[in-house]
Formats: structure tokens, sequence, C-alpha cells
């Protein structure tokens, strides 16, 4: 499986299926049709595109049901639960942040916000969407095993980079790759900064990505 980062949250992963998560760009649009989406909470800069693609989308259960309005085939979730969809198995986890449908009007309550454990082709993705850090972290690792984890490190509106160490560490996936920083002035962070960290206290490794760049799980 390959999975491929387009910049901010917005990740593909390639395999059996092509299932992109939070497709969201800044000043572009996703430039790959996917099979399935998967939406960790209803802002505007993770929703994205996810009511025009056209393919399912896995979102936490009032996300879906307002996509579903604008007739998107949603399945929604809720935290501890999971789908499979084309053989794709998504299980939602917590996240600690907040969830507001902004694109509606003057926006409407998204529920929770969340992460996903992505289960394809017997490899495990966790993405942990928009989240501070917190001690369940841990349980995700113990539970599922992820082979790779999608760490937000840009601050002010997530964790930063010294809790998304800590974070590295709780999840224990022996790859992490960082996510959502330097979309915008207010979270610009130095991921190789975070990667010299994370590498010289723990056994684990960091891959940083540049936007639109592909590595194999």
């Amino acid at each position: 499986m390959e999975l491929t980062w387009y910049g901010h949250s917005c990740v593909l992963l390639s395999g059996s299926r092509k299932v992109i998560i939070d497709p969201f760009i800044e000043g572009g649009r996703v430039p790959v049709a996917p099979d399935l989406a998967a939406v960790t909470h209803g802002h505007a800069d993770h929703m994205g595109e996810a009511a025009t693609l056209g393919v399912p989308v896995v979102a936490i259960n009032e996300v879906a049901k307002y996509l579903k309005q604008k007739g998107v085939p949603a399945e929604g979730l809720n935290i501890g639960g999971s789908v499979e969809l084309q053989g794709v198995l998504f299980t939602m986890t917590p996240a600690v942040h907040s969830s507001w449908i902004e694109e509606a009007g003057i926006g409407c309550n998204g529920g929770g916000a969340a992460g996903f454990v992505i289960r394809m082709d017997g490899k495990a993705v966790y993405h942990a969407g928009d989240t501070a850090l917190f001690s369940d972290l841990r349980l995700i690792g113990e539970l599922y095993h992820p082979d790779i984890a999608l760490l937000p490190i840009g601050g002010r509106f997530t964790m930063g980079p010294e809790e998304a160490m800590i974070a590295s560490r709780l999840v224990g996936a022996p790859r992490v790759i960082p996510i959502h920083y330097n979309t915008w002035p207010a979270i610009v962070q130095d991921p190789y900064a975070f990667k010299q960290a994370v590498e010289r206290t723990t056994d684990l490794s960091v891959r940083v990505l540049q936007p639109g760049e592909t590595t194999r799980i």
C-alpha cells in the first residue's frame, strides 16, 4: 500500500482501493478520483471536497447526516465503531477537538471530532485528525497496532511538536508522519526538528513528506 500526503491533513491511501482522508487542499483541488473518503470532523479545512467527490464518505454521525442531505452516500459512525466498505475497514477513534460544519450557512453542530484507524491490504494506518494530546492514545496503539501514525504538529488548533512527540510514544507506531502544519502562518512548524527529536529519544522513525510526495507502507 502507498500513502500520499497532499498537504495539511489530506492523505491518500492507495492499495486495493483508493481512500482519501480529509480531502482539503489549500488553493487547489484533490488531484485523484478516490473510491472512498473519510472525514475526521466538520471544519472546512478537513471536510474539503467531501460533498463533491461522488463516493461514499465515512464520518461521524452528524457530519454523515449533513452530507446525506446533499446527496452524498455517507456512512455514519461514532467513536469506537467500525464499518467495512469495499474491503476497507474504518474504525473511528477519539480526538480532543471541536467540530462545526462551517459551510452550512452560519454553521451547525458537527458532532464530535475523531480520528481513524483504516485497515486495508494487511496494513493499518492511524490518522489522528485534529487533536490535543490525550493519554488514551496509548490504547489506540495497544488495540490496533498501526503500522504508521499521522499526527498533527501545528500547534494553535491542535497539539504542537512537543505534545506530538509524546503522542508518538503513546501510539507506538514504528513510523510517524507529521501533518496539519505550515498551511498558514498560525501553524508554522519545523517538521525536521520534530523528526530529529523523536528519532533521538525513541526507536521510532519519522518521515517528512513534501506535498504530493508518496511513501510505501
